[in-house]
Parts: structure tokens; C-alpha cells; sequence
């Protein structure tokens, strides 16, 4: 184990939230501090720092119980605002997918699809308030006789609805580029032909797990900002792969850490959680996640004062490589020229696309601040964190 000049513990840290004395600041604040005294006393002063992304995060959905009718029904067939949701749980459970389309939809059949609506706005909807239309079949049981019901739902009358996000808050993810003669339409946005914009997703230097490269503060039970309520990190993400190749500072420098996050839906707030209509791809939800980073010792303070001149993304080609699985990538660019605007690419400047706002993720950072500053939200102390590699 590494000895460090300055070790602190959860504990001690939320008894410091309580008494109202704890320092927090945000992962961009932090940079300087850390540039001018050092990571060791940045650990001694300063205890939390808060990261945030907001951005659509396609593997998302929640579970709800719609609560049993009269006579009772074992639903075997959902649909909510006419999208598709699936009912192979118990009688009144289902989960609403963030992908799930519109049962009418043309789809791609009229290129590029529109995608109107899907999952995401059915969950987006839900938590404006607005009423939702459920209709159920089954097949009949003696205990479960009921049909076939419809109705109207709302989010506050429902029994339970629990936002439950498989992969979130992707650590590091590729910089998108088209190389083909032709416009193609992808999950990272419309892409021009022959290089005629750069597409990325991650909020750089705000990013959570680009400021834990080694999950160390992360795991089951850490306590999060989630869709503009309290949620919880249950378990590593699907696609987790903590392997990935790194820099010399720890950070990924392709796609690595993902976070399996949950939540209760009644909590949240539409600013946070949106619908998504990606032209040519299909339907989503954009999210917004905020992790509060506990600096227990120097180098997690380290970690914290990562910039966007020290993250780096692969360039890889979305046209061509990525459709025919071809592990390729077209050389590295950091997260400060991706968000200057362009980047130098084949010998000439590329305009660049964010998928994920900046700005949001700079709110979401200080709301938490704020909360655990007023004495609000205090740190979950994971179970375990997540598996590493290191």
C-alpha cells in the first residue's frame, strides 16, 4: 500500500458535511489550486470535489409498477404512449426502455428517420408531470383473470418508478469522424462526409470517472446527483472495461469505466432528464449525473486536477472502420481542442460537435457543491469499489 502524507476517511469527511465545515469545490476549480500548492495541500484543505457530465446516455430505462387493476391482470404486453415497454416480470412491473421506439414509426424506412419519440420521452414525460397513456394485455390467469386494461398514469400516483441506467457516465469515449464520400447518421450525431465535422461526447475535464481514473472513491453505494435527485452507483456499468489503455496520468485514452446507476424517478426533475431524438439513429435520454470525489489523500487530489490538455480522446472513423468493426483510430486529440471548436485533421481544420453540454455539467457540479456545502447530501461510503485493472 502507498503511504501518503495526508489520509482522511469518509466518516470523518460527512462528520465535516454535518457540522457545516467542510470545503468543497468543483473539478474545474480545483485545477488551479492544485497547480499552485500542490497535491498534498490540496488534500489537507479541500475536502470534496464534484464532477458532472450531462449528455444522452443510451443504455437507460426505468422500472415502474403500475399498480393492479380491478379485476387484476398479470400484464404480458405494455405499451406507454403507444412505445413498447417489457412485461417479462410480474404482473404490474415493467421497465420502459430509453431506445425503444414509437410502435408506429417509420423508422429508417423514410431515410434518415426522425425519430419523434421513443422510451426516453415517455420517461422525460413522466417526470414533467405529464400524464402518460398505459395500455396492458394478458392472456388470463385465475388469479390474474383481467385482460386487457388502459388508462392513464402519472408519475405521483404511480406505486414505484425506479430510473435504472445500465451504462452511464462513460469514461472517455472516441472522437467521431466520417471518412466516406457520403453523410452518415450515428448514435454520435450526424456525421459529414470526408472528415466534415469531429463529434465527441464527455465533459472533459468535469467528467466523473476522468477525475477517479482508478474508481478509487467509486463503487456500490456511493451516492450521486441523478436526473436532478439522489441516486446510487449499484454497480459497475455493462462495458466496463477498467484494461484500457492509459496515459502516464491514469486516464483512459480509449472508452473504459462505465457506472450502473439507480434512482427513484419521483425525485427528479425534467431539466435533468430529456428525451433525445437523434436524426437517422433512433431515441434516447440525456441525464444528468454528478459524483461527488472524497479527497482522501494526495493522489486522488492529483487525479481531481486533471485538465482538458491532459485528456485525450481517439479519433476513429464511423463511416467506414467502426460499421465494419475494424480497431482502428486515426491518432489522439485533447478535450481543450475538441472544445475550442476545430481541430487539425489530415492538414486541415475540422469543426467539432458536442454531444454533451459543458454548461450543464458546470450547473450540475454546483448544485452538488451546494448541497453537500449546506449540509444536504452527504458521501456514501462504497460497499466496494470498482474492479480497476491496476
Amino acid at each position: 500500500m502507498p503511504k501518503y502524507k495526508v489520509n482522511k476517511t469518509f466518516k470523518e469527511i460527512n462528520d465535516k458535511i454535518k457540522s457545516g465545515t467542510v470545503v468543497v469545490v468543483t473539478a474545474e476549480e480545483i485545477i488551479g489550486f492544485v497547480k499552485e500548492h500542490g497535491p498534498v495541500e490540496a488534500a489537507k484543505h479541500i475536502d470534496v470535489v464534484t464532477t458532472a457530465t450531462f449528455a444522452p446516455m443510451c443504455s437507460s430505462g426505468a422500472f415502474i409498477n403500475f399498480g393492479h387493476s380491478v379485476p387484476p391482470i398479470k400484464a404480458s404486453k405494455v405499451w406507454l404512449n403507444n412505445v413498447p415497454a417489457y412485461a417479462g416480470l410480474a404482473a404490474v412491473d415493467i421497465y420502459i426502455g430509453a431506445t425503444e421506439p414509437c410502435e408506429e414509426d417509420p423508422l429508417n424506412k423514410v431515410w434518415p428517420g426522425e425519430f419523434n419519440y421513443g422510451g426516453g420521452h415517455v420517461i422525460g414525460d413522466l417526470v414533467a408531470g405529464k400524464a402518460v397513456f398505459l395500455r396492458a394485455t394478458a392472456y388470463g390467469t385465475s388469479c390474474y383473470p383481467n385482460r386487457e386494461i388502459e388508462k392513464e398514469i402519472h408519475l405521483k400516483h404511480l406505486p414505484q418508478a425506479i430510473l435504472c441506467n445500465p451504462r452511464n457516465a462513460y469514461q472517455n469515449y472516441n472522437c467521431a469522424v466520417n471518412l466516406t464520400n457520403k453523410t452518415i447518421y450515428t448514435y454520435m450525431g450526424t456525421l459529414k462526409p470526408k472528415a466534415g465535422n469531429a463529434n465527441y461526447s464527455t465533459s472533459g475535464q468535469l467528467s466523473p470517472l476522468l477525475n477517479d481514473p482508478y474508481y478509487q472513491t467509486i463503487g456500490l453505494g456511493t451516492r450521486i446527483f441523478l436526473g436532478g435527485g439522489e441516486g446510487y452507483v449499484t454497480w459497475h456499468g455493462t462495458q466496463h472495461n477498467p484494461n484500457a489503455k492509459r496515459g502516464e496520468n491514469g486516464v483512459p485514452l480509449v472508452p473504459a469505466g462505465t457506472l450502473w446507476v439507480m434512482g427513484d424517478l419521483k425525485q427528479m426533475t425534467p431539466e435533468w432528464i430529456v428525451g433525445v431524438s437523434i436524426q437517422g439513429y433512433g431515441v434516447s435520454l440525456a441525464v444528468g449525473i454528478g459524483v461527488p470525489i472524497p479527497l482522501l489523500n494526495e493522489e486522488i487530489a492529483q487525479h481531481t486536477a486533471v485538465s482538458d490538455e491532459e485528456i485525450y480522446a481517439q479519433i476513429v472513423d464511423y463511416g467506414s472502420d467502426y460499421p465494419n468493426g475494424i480497431n482502428k483510430n486515426y491518432g489522439l486529440v485533447s478535450y481543450a481542442q475538441l472544445k475550442s471548436g476545430s481541430i487539425n485533421f489530415n492538414g486541415k481544420e475540422v469543426p467539432t460537435v458536442p454531444l454533451s453540454s459543458v454548461v450543464k455539467a458546470r450547473e450540475i457540479a454546483q448544485i452538488l457543491k451546494k448541497w453537500i456545502s449546506k449540509q444536504k447530501f452527504t458521501l456514501g461510503e462504497p460497499q466496494f469499489t470498482l474492479p480497476s485493472g491496476r
